[in-house]
């Protein structure tokens, strides 16, 4: 079935067959370490997941911050196809806030949590029963006034006591929420049990037929995918979930196992979704690029060992027959048998029909510069890669280039250790350009602290990664760079052929969002489910 006929099948599929899939990759998956994103790599993030199909797209947490706020509402007014969704706590000003972020939205959502369970109760809220459920009472009902769509999520309600969790629920519907959503906040469930609450809740909870079931499962038992399945089993019709599982310590159940699970088992779950799925790996590889972190090779659906076969045993099965040892076809993910490899005699044709194929539309000027830096890469490799044209056309992260800029470097390695390296840096601002020496332990090293010097911002490194992104001994490398700083870790990426260069690139891509700091841009609060 091609993709668009299976688009239309899937629209007409009644609402008991239909799970939509809430989507919580730029909220919970955003606010998890390692995992921040400027707003323009958010908008380009909320983009593909409007094209991948997802139903509702939870775009942040207005209240958290001015950032957080702006970046709701910039994806609110940018966005058409998904369900935009803002999180908010049982508070009136939160409610208010979100109401405003959102209110651009062709279709918006209201979502407010409240945690329920006795060890939330008394060591969090400070709580009775009756408190809470009067609090989740009032801000439902604030929220249906404001937002036709309201979601009421039950933080912790796994671990709440199933009668008063029914209790609240029952509330929360006559109340006015739409969507009731019955999360595993730490990941604490088994599948047994998961299909055992959500079949009594469906049971017991009354005015539950006329309002959608959710779940949003954690990984912290790696748990996360399987419980969301049960909750499906159960008769649960949405599932929360993010783009390669990111979220809170070990993540939330990984949105591209969810759908093609449901889509290959279709004869045991009999749902469908309306996700685009030969779209699942290229939002993985966007989301990859744009936060600087790695895809394990054996992540399931979109991980490079997903469809490779090393063991003759099973290469000759799947060369005689593919569903010996492949229970999916590789195109349904967006993965190709064959990668097409560019060089320097490739021309612009070449190049955009590649891009296109990766999910990159670019406009002439756009193509332009990646043309030319396209060209300056090839001259340098042998062959540019897939993973070669995700670094191009994402670049640096427009939001934190300058005020420094790197001008000029040069680094030494000294036999029998030691190294030693020389920057010249630029300021927006146009104080004297900065030309600072340093030694160090190794090239990288030397050319950190000259950084450092230059610039007057301390480098308290907490991680530093460097990674290959392509093959070949002159494959470009990725370096990511975590510094402390103020109480918060801020994050630094850069690409070069070069890994002393990728470094500097990185260290000033910190050291400028470290500058954003010092001009008082608000520290963003954070919220659990």
């Amino acid at each position: 079935m091609n993709q668009k006929n299976e688009s239309a099948v899937v629209e007409s599929t009644p609402a008991r067959d239909r799970v939509r899939i809430f989507d919580t990759t730029l909220r919970d998956g955003e606010q998890s370490p390692g995992f921040s994103m400027s707003l323009p790599q958010k908008l380009r993030m909320a983009h593909a997941l409007a094209e991948l199909g997802v139903d509702v797209l939870e775009a942040g947490f207005p209240r958290a911050s001015e950032e957080d706020f702006a970046s709701v509402q910039a994806i609110a007014k940018d966005v058409r196809g998904p369900t935009i969704c803002g999180l908010a706590r049982a508070q009136i000003e939160d409610i208010d806030a979100c109401a405003r972020a959102i209110s651009p939205a062709a279709s918006g959502r209201i979502h407010v949590f409240l945690a329920t369970s006795p060890l939330h109760r008394e060591h969090k809220l400070n709580m009775s029963r009756n408190q809470v459920l009067d609090m989740g009472i009032k801000a439902v009902r604030h929220a249906r006034h404001l937002c036709e769509n309201v979601e009421f999520s039950a933080e912790d309600a796994i671990r709440t006591e199933p009668e008063f969790l029914i209790e609240v629920l029952a509330a929360m519907i006559e109340a006015g929420a739409s969507t009731i959503n019955v999360p595993d906040t730490v990941g604490y469930a088994t599948s047994s049990e998961i299909y055992a609450l959500f079949t009594r809740l469906r049971r017991e909870v009354r005015g539950m037929d006329n309002v959608v079931l959710s779940s949003h499962c954690h990984n912290d038992l790696g748990l996360g995918v399987a419980n969301s399945l049960a909750a499906v089993a159960a008769g649960a019709r949405q599932v929360e979930c993010t783009i390669s599982g990111i979220g809170e310590r070990a993540g939330n159940a990984a949105l591209e196992e969810i759908v093609m699970a449901l889509r290959t088992r279709a004869d045991h779950f009999k749902v469908q979704t309306g996700i685009r799925t030969p779209l699942l790996l290229p939002t993985a590889r966007l989301l990859s690029n744009v936060t600087g972190t790695t895809i394990p090779r054996n992540k399931a659906i979109v991980g490079d060992n997903a469809f490779a076969h090393e063991s003759g045993i099973h290469q000759h099965g799947v060369l005689k027959k593919r569903e010996t040892y492949e229970i999916m076809q590789p195109e349904d993910v967006g993965v190709e048998r064959s990668q097409l490899v560019l060089g320097k005699h490739s021309g612009r044709h070449a190049l955009r029909d590649r891009l296109k194929s990766l999910g990159y539309e670019v406009d002439e000027a756009q193509m332009d510069d990646v043309f030319v830096r396209f060209k300056a890469l090839a001259d340098k490799k042998k062959e540019v890669f897939d993973s070669d044209l995700d670094a191009l056309v994402l670049g640096q992260d427009p939001a934190v280039v300058g005020p420094w800029r790197l001008i000029q470097m040069q680094s030494t390695s000294h036999l029998g250790g030691g190294a030693s390296a020389a920057v010249r840096l630029g300021h927006d601002d146009g104080r004297p350009v900065s030309e600072t020496e340093a030694m160090g332990d190794g090239p990288v090293h030397a050319i950190l602290r000259a950084i450092e010097r230059a610039t007057a911002v301390e480098l308290n490194i907490v991680d530093f990664q460097i990674r290959s992104l392509s093959y070949g001994a002159d494959a470009q490398g990725r370096a990511s760079l975590t510094i402390h700083h103020s109480g918060r870790e801020v994050v630094g990426r850069g690409v070069s052929t070069d890994i002393v260069e990728a470094a500097a690139m990185a260290a000033l891509e910190a050291v400028n969002r470290v500058e954003r700091l010092k001009q008082g841009q608000a520290l963003p609060l954070t919220a659990k489910l």
